[in-house]
C-alpha cells in the first residue's frame, strides 16, 4: 500500500441541513391563517419580523447557549454580604431583551389596536421554538399586570416600568431601572396547589391593608425567575391569605430580606433559574383586599394558563417542524424517509396535533382580547382555558417524544434540541395547576358558573349539522355536563372531550378537508390506536404533512 494511501474516513453524507434560517411564521401557513382569523391581522407586519428574526441562526444559537450555560446562584459576596444574585449566560439576556423589545411581555397592556392578546400569543408561539425557559418571566412579567391594578396607587408606581419595552438587567433598586420583570413566589413545600395550607404571614409596619407596607416571614418552596424586579407573592394576615408584592429591593434602596437558598435543579430547560427563598422579615406592600389573596390573582392566573397552551404548541411545533425537516432530507431504505408510508404516518398524525393544539390556543387568545366588553368571550375562556391546558399540555410529551424518534439517534443527541423540547414538555402540565385541579376547575366553573358552561356549549353548538361523528359526540357532551359536578372522578374523561371537541369544531371550520376529517376519525371517532402514527387506510398524509412545514 502506497504512503500516499487516502484513510480519510469522515466524510458527511446524508445528514440534514441546519434548520436554522427557515423563516417561523413564513413556513408556518397554519399561523399565518390563524393570526388573520382571530383578529391579529393587523399584526402581520410585526409578526413576520418576528419570524424572520427566530428563525435566525444567531437566535437559534442564543437559545442553545443560554441552555448550555446554565444559571449561576451568588448568594454571598467576597466578604461574606448577602447578595442573592443569579447570575445568567449573556445569551438569556440577549432573550429576554429580545422578547422584550417585541413587547411579548406587555402587548394587550400598551396597545389598543384590536387583535393585540392574539398576535402576542402568535409571537410568544414563536420565540418559545427558539427557547422556552426565558419565557417564565416574560409569562410572569405579562400576567401579573391584572393582579397589579387591583391596587391603583402600587400600578401607578410600577406599572410604566413593568410593560417598558428595554430590558434592564441590572441588580438596582427597581426605581432606578428603566424596566422591570415580575415573578412569583406562591407555593410552599406543605401545601403546593393548595395554597390556603401556606404559612408565610404578614406583620403590618402600620396602619395595615391594602397599599399598605408589611413585614413577611415565611418560606416558598418555588420561586421562579428570581433576578425578577418583584415577585407577588401570598401570605396570611389576621384576616387570612392576601396577596402581596415584594421588591428585591426595598423602597429606601437597600437589599430587601428575601434570601435565595438554592436554585432547583430541575427537569426542564437549564436557561431560567428556579429557586427556594426565605422571607426573614421581607418588606412587602399589600395588593388588592386583606383576606382576598386568592381572588386578587385569580385574574393572572388565568393568563398564565393561556401561556401554557401556548407554550405547549410551540413545543410541538419546533419538533414537528425538526422531524419534517430531518425526514425530507435524510434517505433510508432506498428512499427519503418523508416518502415511506409508515414514516409519513406519522408525521401526518403529529402534524394533526400541532394544528389542533394552535387553533384552539389562538381562538382562546381571541376570547381574550374580547372579553372586557363581551362577557360570553369572558365565561367561554374561564372554562375552556381550563380545558385546553389540561389537553394540550399532556398531549406535548408524547408528540415530542415521538418527533424525536423521528430523527432516530441524533434526535437523543442535546445538539438536536429535541431533549430540551422532551424535558421542557411537562412543566406547562403542571405549572400553574397540574391535570387534576384544571379538571376540578372545570367542574367548579360548570357548578358556580353557569354561564361558562353556557359560552361553551355556545361555541360547540355553531359546529354541529355538518359532520354526523361531531354531532354524536357534541350530544354526549351536552348530556354529561349537567351531571358532571356529582361525578368528579370522571372530570378527566369529561374535560378531555370538551377540549377534543373544541379542536375539532377549529378544524372542522378552518382546516382543509383531510385534516379535519384524518382528526375527526382518529381523536372523536376513536379510529386511531394510542401511540401516533397510527391514522387509518384513506387519509390523506401527503396532504397534511405537506401543510405543516411551508418550504420557499
Amino acid at each position: 500500500m502506497s504512503a500516499s494511501a487516502d484513510f480519510s474516513t469522515h466524510a458527511v453524507h446524508n445528514q440534514a441541513p441546519p434548520l436554522a434560517g427557515t423563516h417561523s411564521f413564513r413556513s408556518d401557513p397554519v399561523l399565518q391563517a390563524a393570526l388573520k382569523r382571530e383578529g391579529g391581522g393587523g399584526w402581520l407586519d410585526r409578526l413576520d419580523a418576528i419570524g424572520q428574526a427566530c428563525g435566525s441562526a444567531e437566535l437559534r444559537e442564543h437559545g442553545w447557549l443560554a441552555n448550555h450555560h446554565p444559571p449561576e446562584l451568588l448568594a454571598f459576596d467576597r466578604y461574606g454580604n448577602r447578595v442573592n444574585q443569579v447570575r445568567f449566560h449573556p445569551s438569556y439576556h440577549q432573550l429576554m431583551a429580545t422578547s422584550m423589545g417585541w413587547q411579548l411581555h406587555s402587548l394587550p397592556w400598551v396597545s389598543d389596536q384590536p387583535g393585540a392578546m392574539v398576535a402576542r400569543c402568535a409571537g410568544t408561539y414563536q420565540m418559545t421554538q427558539v427557547e422556552p425557559g426565558h419565557g417564565c418571566p416574560i409569562t410572569m412579567t405579562f400576567a401579573a399586570v391584572p393582579a397589579l391594578r387591583h391596587q391603583p396607587d402600587v400600578a401607578e408606581q410600577w406599572l410604566p416600568r413593568v410593560t417598558a419595552d428595554r430590558y434592564d438587567p441590572r441588580d438596582i433598586p427597581a426605581f432606578d431601572k428603566t424596566a422591570n420583570t415580575i415573578g412569583m413566589a406562591m407555593t410552599e413545600k406543605q401545601g403546593g396547589s393548595d395554597v390556603r395550607r401556606n404559612s408565610t404571614t404578614a406583620s403590618p409596619l402600620g396602619k395595615g391593608g391594602p397599599g399598605q407596607a408589611y413585614r413577611l416571614v415565611g418560606h416558598k418552596w418555588f420561586c421562579s425567575a428570581p433576578m425578577c424586579d418583584a415577585f407577588l407573592t401570598l401570605a396570611y394576615t389576621e384576616k387570612g391569605l392576601s396577596c402581596f408584592l415584594v421588591p428585591r429591593w426595598t423602597p429606601q434602596g437597600d437589599r430587601n430580606a428575601m434570601q435565595i437558598q438554592r436554585l432547583k435543579d430541575k427537569l426542564g430547560n437549564r436557561s431560567n433559574a428556579s429557586s427556594e427563598i426565605e422571607y426573614a422579615g421581607a418588606w412587602a406592600v399589600m395588593v388588592g383586599p386583606e383576606g382576598r389573596g386568592v381572588p386578587t390573582i385569580i385574574e393572572m392566573v388565568g393568563h398564565t394558563r393561556l401561556d401554557c397552551v401556548i407554550g405547549s404548541a410551540a413545543l410541538m411545533r419546533r419538533a414537528l417542524a425538526e422531524a419534517v425537516h430531518h425526514a425530507r432530507h435524510r434517505e433510508a431504505f432506498g428512499a427519503r424517509l418523508a416518502d415511506h408510508a409508515l414514516m409519513k404516518n406519522v408525521l401526518a398524525d403529529l402534524a394533526l396535533e400541532s394544528e389542533a393544539a394552535l387553533l384552539l390556543g389562538l381562538r382562546l387568545a381571541r376570547a381574550f382580547d374580547e372579553a372586557p366588553a363581551d362577557p360570553g368571550a369572558a365565561a367561554f375562556a374561564r372554562i375552556a382555558t381550563a380545558a385546553a391546558k389540561y389537553l394540550v399540555c399532556k398531549r406535548a410529551p408524547g408528540a415530542i417524544f415521538e418527533a424525536m424518534e423521528c430523527l432516530g439517534g441524533n434526535g437523543y443527541a442535546e445538539e438536536s434540541g429535541l431533549p430540551l423540547l422532551y424535558r421542557e414538555a411537562p412543566v406547562n402540565s403542571i405549572w400553574e395547576g397540574s391535570g387534576n385541579v384544571m379538571c376540578l376547575d372545570v367542574l367548579r366553573a360548570l357548578a358556580k358558573e353557569p354561564e361558562s358552561g353556557e359560552a361553551l356549549q355556545a361555541e360547540l353548538a355553531g359546529g354541529l349539522g355538518h359532520d354526523a361523528r361531531y354531532d354524536r359526540v357534541v350530544a354526549e357532551l351536552f348530556a354529561d355536563l349537567a351531571a358532571a359536578p356529582a361525578h368528579p372522578g370522571s372530570a378527566r374523561r369529561l374535560v378531555e372531550r370538551m377540549a377534543l371537541a373544541l379542536q375539532a369544531r377549529l378544524l372542522m371550520a378552518h382546516a382543509p378537508a383531510a385534516v379535519s376529517d384524518a382528526f375527526l376519525s382518529t381523536r372523536l371517532a376513536g379510529d386511531r390506536l394510542g401511540c401516533f402514527g397510527t391514522l387509518p387506510p384513506g387519509v390523506d398524509l401527503d396532504a397534511i404533512v405537506e401543510r405543516s412545514l411551508k418550504v420557499g
